[in-house]
């Protein structure tokens, strides 16, 4: 709106000079780019993230399974680590070496995190493994997908408004050195007599 007021406030000013009529004309040019780019830029990003990441998370479901594996013995070397798929909630997980049977039929055995607070041999659990039984990551669910998704549109949607407003600056900066040099060349033809017209030296 600045930059409408602008307009109409330097259209017929006396005082008004071309890199003016160019800085408000750009700043409103930037602005409406903005208003209609940017929010065309974050759908775009955020439909090809989306499709993206539900092809994905179809993929993580089709080739992960959840099985049941159960507790050989604790492992001695570090009993505690952070659960790198929970939240806070969900507090510490203890290391175990566990087995459990891989598709195919085969008994794998290696060491695993398990979120039972004080493991025993024979304990079972819960864990994610892919086609060759391996222990996989929880595949992503479809919500993390487009909560992400729509993460990615916002900010590619931000990333455009701020080009547009870069760029902005990048002519603004332009005009005021071209006006500081106006003004410097000014100064040098009005030279050390400016001001004493008329005073007789």
């Amino acid at each position: 709106m600045r930059a409408i007021g602008g307009l109409r406030r330097w259209r017929h000013n006396p005082l008004c000079r071309t890199t003016d009529l160019v800085e408000a004309w750009t700043a409103l040019t930037v602005l409406l780019l903005i208003l209609l780019l940017a929010p065309v830029a974050g759908v775009l990003t955020g439909k090809a993230a989306y499709a993206a990441l539900q092809r994905s998370v179809r993929e993580q479901h089709a080739s992960r399974h959840e099985v049941a594996a159960t507790v050989v013995r604790r492992t001695a070397e570090s009993p505690f680590r952070a659960d790198p798929d929970g939240g806070s909630g969900r507090g510490t997980r203890t290391r175990v070496l566990a087995e459990w049977s891989a598709p195919d039929g085969t008994l794998r055995r290696q060491p695993v995190l398990t979120g039972i607070a004080r493991p025993r041999a024979g304990d079972r659990f819960r864990i994610w493994t892919d086609r060759q039984g391996r222990v996989a990551a929880r595949p992503l669910d479809s919500a993390t997908a487009t909560v992400h998704a729509v993460l990615a549109g916002f900010g590619a949607a931000l990333l455009a408004a701020g080009a547009g407003e870069a760029a902005r600056r990048t002519v603004v900066r332009c005009l005021m050195r071209r006006r500081y040099e106006r003004w410097d060349q000014a100064w040098e033809r009005a030279g050390p007599d400016w001001g004493r017209t008329g005073a007789g030296s």
